[in-house]
């Protein structure tokens, strides 16, 4: 049966999906759209692709150019272009009457989309690569194992490797954007202490009362300081916040972390907007990330580390229960893809696939936390070297 798959964007965990999607999918036609052509022309050669893949060039700001790519009537579109186009894409993909997947958080274009598509019969799977995706994953498992959940905590990180996190004195590696990276040091948090809401401010995420050490088997001790609105996690689960003792997101980084950067905060230099050198307008966020980024960069033998984890803590038959559902995994030096690249890629992958072949029934706007099956996308990542596990502490254990 004719089964074809359009992906959008060949930045570096689209290139890592179109490995996954060579390398373990059964798509008979699989057709890549990037700006940069050549770049993407050269990549498949590397990897000797060959005539399983058919190049195209995209300038997502020109409608015309993925209406042209959309017109073939593919079955699936991954969209793996940066967060500015999501909205634009999805609905575009809705009216095709193509299945979607993205990496990105719910927006309310994203919303609308998925309204058409429900209308059409076929699917949009946003928030499906690590953070946002396997932590819903792994979400959705353990609040199925709680019958009356009273704290829930997820972690994420994206970290050099043991080996080499005393690599420089931030002890950070970036394996994404740096400029990225600092405007999330500079975005307010949320999260539920004994039932009440609380609001972190952008300069005090780092601040040492919003500072806790978590302690990471076989990788070590880490800190985590607060990251994003943790409601929205609790209301998607279908949880009132209000209900919990405890609700938090966090970021993990090697310990010296905060402490580095509140001072950094302190001083401005990852604000917003610009200053003025020598008659210019610089901006200070810009300027600081192109200033760390060779700093910053993997080399090519050099590992990172990706983990998440979700606790939640709760009661089952009355008696307390608590569930650590974890994931870690480390760049392949054989491929060459990194932690990030694979944990994200190859999920968005594996979630085109699940789409394809029917194993996420139904239709409209689909969440990691209910709608897709643990069991499959834990043996589907296992199968590609990356592990999912599942532990259960009667008693409340500890943190």
């Amino acid at each position: 049966m004719k089964r074809e798959l359009l992906l959008l964007g060949a930045g570096m965990q689209g290139k890592a999906a179109l490995f996954d999607l060579i390398t373990r999918g059964d798509f008979t036609g699989i057709v890549a759209a990037d700006a940069d052509i050549e770049g993407l022309e050269r990549f498949c050669r590397e990897r000797s692709f060959g005539a399983r893949v058919r190049c195209e060039p995209l300038d997502v700001e020109d409608d015309a150019s993925l209406e042209r790519l959309l017109r073939a009537e593919p079955d699936v579109v991954l969209d793996l272009l940066p967060v500015t186009f999501v909205e634009r894409v999805a609905s575009k993909v809705a009216r095709s009457g193509a299945h979607l997947v993205n990496t990105c958080y719910v927006r309310p274009g994203v919303e609308e989309a998925a309204r058409i598509a429900g209308r059409q019969g076929t699917v949009v799977l946003p928030e499906f690569g690590v953070d946002p995706g396997l932590d819903l994953l792994l979400l959705g498992d353990a609040l199925g194992k709680v019958e009356a959940v009273e704290e829930i905590r997820s972690y994420g990180a994206g970290l050099p490797a043991p080996e080499i996190s005393r690599c420089n004195p931030l002890r950070y590696k970036c394996t994404w954007n740096m400029e990225g990276v600092l405007g999330a040091y500079r975005r307010e948090a949320v999260r539920v202490v004994g039932g009440e809401i609380e609001s972190i401010a952008a300069d005090e995420l780092f601040a040492q009362a919003n500072i806790h050490p978590v302690e990471v088997e076989g990788v070590g001790a880490l800190e985590a300081y607060p990251n994003g609105d943790a409601t929205s996690l609790a209301r998607q689960a279908g949880i009132d916040p209000a209900g919990l003792s405890h609700l938090g997101c966090y970021t993990m980084r090697w310990p010296g972390h905060a402490a580095l950067w509140k001072p950094l905060v302190d001083l401005g230099l990852l604000d917003e907007g610009d200053v003025e050198v020598d008659g210019r307008p610089v901006s200070r966020r810009r300027l600081l990330a192109a200033a760390l980024e060779p700093t910053v960069r993997l080399s090519d033998d050099e590992r990172d580390v990706v983990i998440v984890r979700v606790e939640v803590t709760g009661r089952r038959g009355g008696e307390p229960v608590r569930i650590v559902n974890q994931l870690i995994d480390y760049r392949d030096l054989d491929t060459g893809f990194t932690a990030m690249n694979r944990t994200v890629g190859f999920t968005a992958s594996i979630g085109a696939q699940l789409l394809a072949s029917g194993k996420i029934p139904g239709a409209g706007l689909k969440s990691a936390i209910r709608d897709v099956p643990f069991d499959v996308v834990k043996s589907e990542l296992g199968e590609r070297g990356i592990a999912l596990t599942t532990g259960e502490l009667r008693g409340r254990g500890s943190r």
